[in-house]
């Protein structure tokens, strides 16, 4: 990935010898993409917002992924500004904006880290206010939240973006009860975390939704908030589309599957849906004059096809770098269908020795190799290289 880093402005003092950040120091991270029309005001009312140098010590780090001039515009507008500014180029867009927040976590060594939007809908006069009470609670994550005493969704323009807004707050803390106890405002993205709480390398984000990937991944042991008004938009057009909310729905997916046996029950429920054009395939072919187990061996790659492209959207999207496309197919592909060396003995037994019709009998079948093309997808398709004995 190509990318440069413009210093605008003096910077903090980053000797890697420091044994530790000053207490109370805070990297502000913006994450920029064709925000121009934004920044002059954003950094003015930042300068107007943050203390004193002296009494907190603070660097602004935009990360900027921008087609249009935006580098350009911070340039010009940081000249003025008693903060030091950067500016972090992004040729390529990894991980669209969570992605964008990553590389600035990764550039960060003070005690803070906050991050906002560039737009003005997060109110930079509560930057000092989220340290504050991180802080003063010794909390390791202060989340602004539109959704406690005081706060308010104001800022969102329409009906439908509110109820997607409540939807996916429901969804994700039923998805992540315990990890999100204590957020009422996992979709916000105006959140201040110590730098020691964030293990940069576990994060794998996906869109927008960098709070959800944090608290999932990192855990912090405390949780703070603090309330606040989503304003309207100061300048340009939201980046909030149909595509960012599929990348919503696999980042969920992604973060739920992290663990071993949430894994193998995200395989069991995609190996369910693959049994409707499994099953399709078969009526259509039986119903065609073909005999039950030649059919059996064609409806096969139906779902085959299906498992495959949902496996590989929602569940092992981590891995797909660790062999070529065409390596997977084929490997997925061979041990589904020799899978079926198992599963048509099963299937002929269940007909002819318990009388089963056709089609429970290949359900049944499913079920029970279930386990075992689990364990060999895993191992043989995604597991990375250089961790199989």
């Amino acid at each position: 990935m190509s990318e440069d880093l413009w210093p605008l402005h003096a910077p903090i003092d980053t000797d890697p010898t420091l044994p530790q950040a000053v207490t109370g120091s805070v990297t502000l991270i913006i994450p920029t993409f064709n925000e121009a029309g934004n920044i002059t005001e954003l950094l003015r009312r930042l300068g107007d917002a943050l203390p004193d140098p002296v009494q907190l010590p603070c660097e602004v780090l935009f990360v900027d992924d921008s087609t249009d001039d935006t580098p350009a515009v911070i340039e010009k507008a940081a000249a003025d500004h008693p903060f030091p500014v950067s500016v972090l180029h992004r040729e390529t867009a990894d991980g669209g904006l969570g992605g964008a927040v990553v590389e600035g976590i990764g550039r960060a060594d003070t005690d803070w880290i906050v991050v906002m939007d560039a737009d003005l809908q997060h109110p930079p006069h509560l930057v000092p206010e989220l340290v504050g009470e991180g802080l003063r609670t010794g909390a390791d994550l202060v989340v602004a939240s539109r959704y406690i005493s005081g706060g308010s969704r104001a800022g969102l323009a329409g009906s439908y973006r509110i109820a997607v807004s409540r939807a996916a707050t429901w969804l994700t803390k039923g998805l992540f009860p315990r990890a999100l106890r204590g957020i009422s405002d996992p979709m916000s993205g105006f959140f201040a975390m110590r730098r020691s709480a964030v293990t940069a390398q576990a994060l794998r984000p996906l869109g927008y939704k960098i709070l959800l990937e944090l608290a999932v991944r990192c855990r912090p042991g405390k949780v703070a908030e603090v309330p606040f008004v989503f304003q309207d938009r100061f300048s340009g057009e939201s980046k909030s589309t149909a595509r960012e909310g599929m990348r919503f729905l696999a980042h969920l997916a992604s973060l739920r599957s992290a663990a071993p046996l949430a894994r193998m029950i995200g395989f069991g429920l995609i190996g369910l849906s693959g049994f409707v054009p499994n099953l399709a395939a078969l009526w259509l072919l039986t119903r065609a004059g073909m005999h039950y187990l030649p059919a059996e061996i064609v409806a096969n790659q139906a779902g085959v096809l299906w498992n495959f492209l949902l496996i590989e959207t929602l569940l092992f999207r981590d891995r797909r770098r660790h062999r070529h496309w065409a390596d997977r197919v084929g490997r997925f592909a061979l041990l589904a269908n020799a899978d079926l060396l198992l599963r048509i003995p099963l299937i002929a037994v269940f007909v002819a020795e318990l009388g089963m019709e056709v089609l429970p009998a290949t359900a049944l079948a499913l079920v029970t190799t279930f386990v075992l093309r689990f364990a060999a997808t895993e191992a043989l398709v995604y597991l990375p290289r250089h961790n199989r004995s």
